[in-house]
């Protein structure tokens, strides 16, 4: 099956240190979400990424194709926050 490289790119580069209320209950759902979806054999790997520039999220995960791609990360609850870019990964080597 095909994998992705996905990067959730927050509202703002400070959002890490600065989220709101409102957007921190979101990014606790967008955790739940992610870790469902682990559970059930989606996602290779995901979790922020302490970037000087700005943290990020990112995730590997292994989909059908790129609709299904685009239905995990559309109902993300972090989606209605934040953006997501995507690209094909064309091998993928386990760790363990």
């Amino acid at each position: 099956m095909p994998h992705y490289f996905l990067k959730l790119n927050p509202v703002r580069p400070t959002f890490a240190q600065d989220m709101t209320d409102d957007e921190r209950a979101i990014m606790q759902q967008h955790i739940i979400y992610w870790n469902d979806l682990v559970s059930k054999g989606n996602v290779v790997v995901y979790g922020p990424v302490m970037d000087p520039k700005g943290a990020y999220g990112m995730g590997v995960v292994e989909v059908e194709n790129e609709e299904e791609l685009k239905e995990l990360t559309g109902n993300d609850p972090a989606a209605k926050i934040n953006t997501y870019e995507y690209y094909p990964m064309r091998a993928i080597t386990p760790g363990k």
